[in-house]
């Protein structure tokens, strides 16, 4: 008998005549999850996945697989012999084991038959197999409504046989879906919109905006913790960190004050975009809530919108705050969230904003600055963080190497 994870995954079932490219990438992105652990080996069947590992590596195994965008569940499972006597003998080992170690009482078996060549039909396994632990285990009853343990058989090109499921995140592949540009902050709303897109799939790159020394270097430290939690999904994330800081001091000279926050948001659209392009990302991701600030009114939306030509992927439009907050707790992004540390959007912060801004009035506005120039200088400073795995492994100015 031997051990190893099954991997479930659902929706990539259904993509048809494509469904191998997006299990390449499944299995691909399996690899890189667990491949700090030694001696694993990747099974690619149709319908499932199966890593093989050493004695000891099964909790490291689950704990990296389960956070791998596209699974749906997983299983420890043992891969037996399919033969039905054999079967029988090896199943009573297996549940008296389990019930020994956590003093169940009860049980039943299922069988799910996928190669229907298999001589037996699923009732006639169930019965075989149940049947027989019930004759031999003393201490062990049939409980078809609330078993205690749910022995689950799969018969394939061999047996495999679990008890428990454990749930993934579900969702695409990451990185099968095209690739976009998170814009990161360091709220709670940000992070989740980065986790939310890249479950479907969006591979992603991160911008950031500060205004030091108006901000600190503990924001940005902040920043990039909440992006090494991401990469606990993503493997890799590369942040693009931009001053704006001239940008608002010239918005705060020349434009009105209630405009300020607008403003400073068109340019973040505006930067996002290049970067977006000059990185080949097809896309920008926002943590925009729609309601949740002054600046996230439908017309502030359509304003911030109208400076890419770009599609901007909102996924938490329709969340109220309590949904988000429970994502980012799930994905432990929410604790370093609310850590209190300045961002740049509370430099030259007005007493009064415009909540639902006119395009053609903050284009009059944008036009009493050289955006371009404005631009320019912010990005020729820019900074660029890679993080791997949770650590950060450069960063570095690509305009003074």
């Amino acid at each position: 008998m031997r051990e190893m994870i099954l991997v479930r995954y659902g929706e990539i079932g259904l993509k048809g005549k494509n469904i191998r490219t997006f299990e390449k990438k499944l299995v691909s992105n399996i690899k890189k999850a667990v491949s700090h652990i030694p001696n694993i080996t990747i099974i690619d069947r149709h319908g499932r996945v199966m890593v093989e590992y050493d004695p000891g590596m099964q909790e490291m195994v689950i704990e990296s697989v389960k956070k791998v965008f596209g699974v749906v569940s997983l299983s420890p499972a043992t891969q037996m012999d399919r033969d039905l006597e054999n079967l029988k003998v090896q199943c009573l080992a297996l549940i008296t084991k389990l019930a020994e170690e956590t003093g169940a009482k009860t049980f039943k078996v299922e069988t799910r038959r996928a190669d229907k060549n298999y001589p037996y039909t699923t009732p006639e396994i169930n019965h075989a197999v149940g049947g027989y632990i019930f004759q031999n285990h003393g201490g062990l009853r049939v409980d078809v409504n609330r078993p205690d343990i749910m022995l689950t058989i799969e018969i394939r090109e061999s047996a495999y046989v679990f008890s428990k499921r454990i749930s993934g995140p579900g969702g695409m592949p990451y990185g099968s879906a095209g690739k976009g540009l998170l814009l990161l902050s360091g709220g709670i709303d940000s992070p989740v919109a980065g986790y939310l897109m890249a479950k479907r799939g969006l591979e992603l790159e991160a911008i950031h905006f500060h205004s030091y020394p108006f901000t600190s270097e503990r924001a940005l430290d902040k920043v990039i913790e909440l992006a090494s939690r991401l990469t606990y999904y993503t493997g890799n994330l590369k942040i693009h960190n931009i001053n704006i800081l001239e940008i608002q001091k010239a918005i705060n000279v020349n434009c009105p004050s209630e405009e300020m926050t607008i403003l400073s948001r068109c340019f973040m659209m505006k930067i996002a975009d290049r970067i977006a392009k000059q990185f080949y990302c097809k896309g920008l991701v926002t943590g925009e809530n729609l309601g949740q600030v002054a600046s996230q009114t439908i017309e502030g939306m359509t304003v911030t919108g109208s400076m890419t030509d770009l599609p901007v992927f909102r996924p938490l439009t329709a969340y109220d705050k309590n949904e988000i907050i429970e994502v980012a707790k799930r994905i432990e992004t929410f604790e370093t969230s609310i850590l209190p540390f300045e961002d740049c959007c509370t430099v030259f912060l007005p007493d009064r904003v415009v909540t639902k801004p006119k395009l053609e009035k903050i284009n009059a506005s944008l036009a009493l600055l050289d955006v371009e120039g404005l631009i320019d200088e912010a990005i020729k400073d820019k900074e660029t963080i890679i993080i791997v795995g949770g650590e950060v492994v450069r960063r570095f100015k690509p305009n003074v190497e």
